[in-house]
């Protein structure tokens, strides 16, 4: 697993932990995408614990105040 992909999977047991440590792994997250030379990161809906459009944007203005742009991969029926 790269780093990445550990990062955004501590982001996801961090939002079902109720954001137990969200701004760490964010800290993170930004300095592994900085390394990439990129400001945009893609998560799966489906593993958020709030899937719908409202948990979606929520979660978009959250790492945008802090940085990163997310981004959400598409869904099959969708």
């Amino acid at each position: 697993m790269s780093k990445l992909e550990q990062i955004k999977e501590d982001i996801y047991v961090s939002i079902a932990n109720e954001n137990e440590g969200i701004l760490e792994a964010i800290d993170e997250l930004k300095e592994e995408l900085k390394k990439q030379g990129t400001k945009e990161v893609e998560f799966e809906p489906t593993r958020l614990v709030q899937n719908n459009r409202q948990g979606r944007q929520m979660m978009k203005s959250f790492f945008k105040k802090r940085g990163v742009i997310v981004k959400f991969a598409k869904i099959a029926n969708e």
